[in-house]
């Protein structure tokens, strides 16, 4: 569970609700019309820049902003050259027990693969065909979560030009004045909390755990690749270390 996730996601809810209840009601900020406009109106947009498929994706996808998939760095570097070991004392077959011990799903495909005999050509293809498959999948999730943060705004505008058109047209009659006013801006304002209070902070953290998931099976393809090759198990795991930034290559070492 990402915490930080949640709770800018609520501190910022929260403070935006705390500021709307210290003026006023709650109520005079809900209007159904400004809601249709912003929320259906966004949804009907990214729908036609979408398939269904990825819609509904992308709805199931956010899920990993708030709950993303562990990747442990530190014990894959750790298991690889543990792995490599066994690969070159009691040969290839051996790793098959580990494929089936393993319950991370690209690594056991991987190991699987190795044990199975084949050679680190065909194991190279097979899994960057994963990643490249990985990759577009959430390249759609997260280009959908995007269109929230560019459409919203525009639909909030729409919102409030509608909202100034029919005030300006029915200024003879007062009591329409009050509900045009408010069509027009509560758009405004539902389109920027869906952009940046919502459907930002989940872009954005699908693209650090989309980043930070290739790294983690980059690592585990080139562990693999050397173990394929029968190198040297340290020198597995130093090419592994390789891959990681400077800060992380340095935490590593230091365990």
């Amino acid at each position: 569970m990402d915490i930080a996730t949640i709770l800018g996601l609520v501190g910022a809810l929260g403070v935006v609700l705390w500021a709307i209840l210290m003026g006023g009601s709650l109520a005079a900020f809900i209007d159904g019309p400004s809601i249709a406009i912003v929320v259906g109106g966004t949804i009907s947009v990214i729908l036609s820049r979408h398939t269904l498929t990825d819609f509904v994706g992308h709805l199931t996808g956010a899920a990993k902003a708030f709950a993303p998939k562990s990747q442990k760095l530190d014990t894959l570097i750790a298991v690889l050259p543990e792995y490599g070991t066994l690969a070159r004392r009691d040969g290839m077959l051996a790793l098959e027990a580990k494929a089936a011990e393993t319950e991370e799903r690209f690594l056991k495909s991987g190991l699987t693969m190795l044990a199975d005999g084949h050679d680190e050509g065909t194991l190279t293809t097979r899994l960057r065909n994963e990643m490249d498959a990985m990759d577009r999948r959430h390249g759609a999730v997260i280009a959908a979560w995007q269109g929230w943060v560019d459409v919203a705004p525009a639909m909030g505008m729409i919102g409030t030009l509608v909202g100034l058109v029919q005030m300006l047209g029915n200024m003879s009659d007062p009591k329409s004045i009050g509900p045009a006013m408010a069509l027009a801006l509560l758009t405004t304002l539902y389109g920027a909390l869906i952009a940046n209070v919502v459907a930002g902070p989940i872009t954005n953290k699908l693209k650090i755990y989309h980043a930070e998931e290739m790294i983690y099976r980059e690592a585990v393809l080139t562990g693999l690749q050397g173990i394929a090759r029968g190198d040297n198990p340290r020198m597995i795991g130093d090419t592994i270390v390789a891959l990681l930034p400077p800060a992380a290559q340095t935490k590593l070492t230091k365990v």
